[in-house]
């Protein structure tokens, strides 16, 4: 696991500043929310986390050392995206065996990391069916298991139940808090429901139009709203 730091991070596309002068600091295994409306910048802010986009200003820092400009294979980090992205022509085993053979881990140890990860995700009797044939929420536990199998020191989650029917979403926020606290691993989660972020993140980070609103633990920015945008999108009732 790593923490993570933000410096002074600013990105812009053109003349539209996406991000503004966001500082962040992210410990060692902390699961954090960052949550906003649609277009307030998180993505971005992940993106730039995993390397897809550099900064146009700032310092990002795994562990003290500065990753702006390191490649996205270089940085030891997972991803699940909102769509799934998993090879849907292969099967479910080579989903999961994938990144560990892209490792040169040895066949053995394959076999029995796929199997462990797969039946802690309840797919183990998915593993021979094509990608292509699983259901929805198959389809996510393989992204989510595809990623976590490789033991990244950062995971990072883009809005990945949003597709999700609304019992198996619920479902899902459970398995990835026990998820997080199996594997100690440093978790970002980009969402724009509020619900998830209180019940999954050990800090949340607001955001609204690039710029940083508030940053704390859920029950402390429920309680003590730093503005009126964080007390409207927070509470619920507003």
């Amino acid at each position: 696991m790593s923490s993570i730091s933000l410096q002074n991070v600013t990105k812009k596309f053109g003349d539209f500043t996406a991000l503004s002068n966001l500082d962040l600091e992210i410990e060692n295994g902390q699961f954090v929310a960052l949550l906003g409306p649609s277009g307030c910048g998180k993505t971005t802010t992940m993106n730039m986390i995993a390397g897809l986009e550099e900064t146009t200003q700032g310092n990002i820092l795994f562990d003290g050392k500065d990753l702006s400009h390191i490649r996205i294979q270089d940085r030891n980090i997972g991803f699940v995206f909102q769509n799934y992205a998993i090879f849907t022509h292969l099967s479910g085993y080579k989903n999961l065996s994938y990144g560990l053979e892209v490792k040169k881990v040895g066949k053995s140890e394959i076999d029995q990391r796929v199997q462990a990860m797969s039946k802690r995700m309840g797919i183990d009797h998915r593993l021979d069916d094509k990608a292509s044939k699983l259901s929805v929420n198959e389809m996510q536990k393989v992204a989510i298991a595809r990623s976590a199998i490789v033991e990244p020191q950062i995971f990072l989650l883009d809005e990945p139940l949003s597709n999700l029917d609304a019992s198996f979403r619920a479902y899902m926020r459970a398995e990835l808090k026990v998820l997080q606290n199996e594997f100690g691993q440093t978790m970002i989660y980009v969402t724009h429901d509020q619900i998830e972020a209180m019940s999954l993140a050990d800090k949340i980070a607001i955001i609204d139009n690039g710029k940083l609103m508030q940053y704390g633990d859920p029950l402390g920015i429920y309680n003590n709203p730093d503005n009126r945008f964080v007390a409207n999108f927070v509470g619920s009732p507003r």
